[in-house]
């Protein structure tokens, strides 16, 4: 990548990209913009379909492309916000006739006023010329909260019971909710994403990586909460493995050994294949059969997946070529060779979908005014079922990642392949909106991981490196359409992960469409004045505020700079040791006398008194409840001054992410029993309860 040269906007390359949303060129920084390659912008174009490989054929689509937008009278997806009309209607010539046909099933000859759905609008011009679009109308914005709540946020697989099988279920997700929203106050449980990983030995333990968004990992089932399992025959051979699963538990809880996924679903996988054997009631077979038909092709393309996986591994670009479509008659064949299979992962997809309701409906009876917030990750493995069964909507030969920054000089490839923006528009985000309807069923609110990514996501051909990229744009209005209206269908929350860079306007959208933003404390300063720690009452209101997050230091870490000898072992640093320890005890130290000097700190008055780490977690929260943040949300291995963190990026084998129980200061894993019973998380807790209304 080089500086851009502002003459360079003009050539036939660049007015094709612009046409079909490619960026040549992104801006790191306010006063720098970088160009993207010739190169990167060519690939880009190929995988939307586009050939630029030659000055000729960049002539020759770029003259295409001026004529469709120039000839066409509708975009493929229009919208309309709170019962106006569609901006682009204003466009279509003096005379043009408008029929909307609704989802409702009414025909309307007026695109005012509209129910909220997603509907067909018709047009014909009086040249006779007719257009189709998807037209989604949606509400103006989603409300905002009711009132503020505080909440817990936990990866669930580090958060064991007594009854776990070596990892957190939807069993103790279930009972945590119970427990936090009772005895605790807590308006919400924000959970990792759940989504189905890729099977394999080892699995793949990031939960952001996943083979299909589309279900929930049956390896999070609470297998004895399962109806049919009291009735399973071969008592013996199940009580060896409940005996296997207690000390499956025991190595992780209390001989500190690491959460192990694939043993875990080793020993899940063959107690529920005892559990499928159990013939169904009629009542449970009538809902099965329900479940099913609710869920159509696409539980049908998952659970395929799922079966070809067992017998062929679990990356579909190896499989015979024959069955690498999902819509092939070699496919076909394998699906009912495979049925006894595919319907064993449908099972399994379903008890899971009836798990997490009851976890949810758990919530809301203890009185969580939000209850489970779930998480949705970025894309999904180029292997998995989901980029099998979706391959026409996602773009070939590419990955999602970030451009070099401050932080990064190198840039990201995240090895997600990201979704066509065209097919998309064309499918009037058919598969988007059934993502979120699915993870909306059971849910008071949805995360978006990289929110930016409504609006723009950075490309990077297969075999290059993250800098030979480039941003390609999505129809953010659409996108935010089909989010504001799902989550309003479903009466949900949605909060956007918007940290890091974020383009200007971005936030300002999000927040007119009523998505709430994440305001984390060490990141929030007085970026265009001082520098110095934001006071409470500049913050935002419309945000979930909390100290920290999974990817970041746990805050008694950042607290007594172990963050820092942390990355030092494991070579990460990108500065002298000294300077990283002065840097990171500078930035806690402002810190800390904010908090001082708001009175927050035990005994603080103008210095930093000398007060315990465990005091100063209070007070953290203490500045966060001073903040207008209309969720505060309380990062449960800090209730109990866990120092490690769940992720940290830049590692693979040398850090165990997303493998470690909450564990306490001594590094002593805590289950949840441990939790509930804790003087040091009852202390924390207090803190809000006494002032969050």
């Amino acid at each position: 990548m080089t500086s851009a040269d502002p003459a360079r906007d003009g050539t036939p390359l660049a007015r094709l990209a612009a046409l079909h949303g490619v960026a040549t060129s992104y801006r790191p920084s306010a006063d720098r913009t970088v160009a993207a390659s010739d190169t990167a912008v060519t690939a880009v174009l190929a995988a939307l379909g586009v050939d630029a490989g030659t000055p000729d054929a960049v002539r020759q689509a770029l003259a295409a492309r001026e004529t469709e937008l120039r000839e066409r009278l509708l975009p493929p997806t229009v919208v309309c916000w709170g019962g106006r009309a569609p901006a682009a209607l204003a466009a279509l010539p003096d005379g043009s006739r408008v029929t909307v046909e609704t989802e409702q099933g009414e025909t309307r000859a007026s695109a005012e006023q509209l129910p909220p759905g997603v509907h067909a609008l018709h047009v014909t011009a009086p040249d006779g010329r007719t257009a189709r679009a998807h037209l989604i109308a949606a509400p103006a914005r989603l409300p905002v909260p009711p009132a503020r709540s505080y909440g817990l946020l936990v990866q669930l697989y580090s958060l064991l019971s007594q009854r776990s099988w070596g990892m957190g279920d939807l069993g103790d997700l279930a009972e945590v909710t119970a427990w936090a929203g009772r005895a605790l106050g807590a308006g919400f449980v924000q959970v990792n994403p759940l989504h189905a990983a890729v099977p394999g030995v080892p699995t793949d333990p990031s939960p952001y990586r996943p083979s299909s968004r589309r279900f929930p990992d049956p390896v999070h089932l609470r297998v004895e909460d399962v109806p049919e399992f009291p009735y399973v025959e071969d008592r013996t051979r199940l009580r060896t493995l409940l005996e296997r699963a207690a000390r499956l538990r025991e190595s992780v809880v209390e001989k500190g050994e690491l959460i192990d996924r694939d043993a875990v679903w080793e020993l899940k996988r063959e107690a529920l294949e005892l559990v499928h054997a159990v013939p169904l009631g009629p009542g449970r077979r009538a809902a099965y059969a329900d479940f099913l038909a609710q869920e159509g092709e696409v539980l049908e393309d998952y659970a395929t997946w799922c079966a070809l996986a067992e017998a062929y591994g679990a990356d579909w670009h190896s499989w015979p070529p024959g069955l690498r479509d999902p819509r092939s008659p070699e496919t076909a064949r394998a699906r009912a060779e495979l049925m006894e299979r595919v319907d064993f992962h449908s099972h399994l997809a379903w008890l899971t979908d009836a798990q997490l309701g009851t976890a949810q409906r758990t919530a809301r009876d203890a009185g969580m005014a939000v209850g489970l917030i779930h998480d949705l990750a970025v894309g999904v493995h180029p292997g998995g079922a989901d980029a099998w069964a979706q391959q026409e909507h996602l773009a070939a030969g590419m990955s999602v990642g970030a451009p070099p920054d401050a932080f990064n000089a190198r840039g990201q490839d995240w090895g997600l392949p990201p979704w066509r923006p065209d097919r998309l528009a064309a499918s009037g985000y058919a598969p988007f909106r059934r993502l979120l309807r699915a993870l909306l069923r059971h849910a008071g609110a949805l995360r978006i991981d990289h929110v930016m990514g409504l609006f723009r996501l950075w490309w990077v051909p297969q075999g290059q490196p993250p800098t030979e990229g480039t941003y390609v744009r999505y129809d953010a209005e659409a996108m935010l359409a089909v989010l504001v209206l799902e989550a309003s269908r479903a009466g949900s929350l949605v909060i956007g992960e918007d940290l890091g860079t974020v383009e200007p306007g971005v936030r300002g959208t999000l927040h007119e469409r009523g998505v709430l933003g994440t305001s984390v404390l060490w990141f929030e300063r007085d970026w265009e004045g001082t520098g110095k720690p934001l006071p409470p009452e500049r913050w935002r209101a419309d945000c979930l505020a909390t100290a920290t997050t999974h990817d970041l230091p746990s805050t008694a870490a950042r607290l007594t700079g172990e963050h820092v000898e942390l990355r030092d072992r494991l070579g990460l640093l990108t500065r002298p040791l000294d300077q990283e320890r002065a840097a990171a005890a500078t930035d806690t130290g402002e810190w800390l006398a904010l908090l001082s000097r708001l009175g927050l700190l035990k005994g603080g008055s103008g210095g930093v008194s000398v007060v315990s780490e465990e005091m100063e977690i209070q007070a953290v929260h203490r500045f966060l409840l001073r903040t207008p943040a209309r969720l505060i949300g309380v990062w449960l291995p800090d209730a109990v001054g866990d120092r490690r963190p769940q992720n940290l990026p830049g590692t693979w084998d040398e850090y165990p992410n997303w493998r470690l129980p909450i564990a306490d200061a001594e590094g002593q894993p805590v289950t949840l029993e441990d939790l509930a019973a804790s003087p040091r998380l009852h202390a924390l807790m207090g803190v809000l309860r006494g002032r969050a209304g």
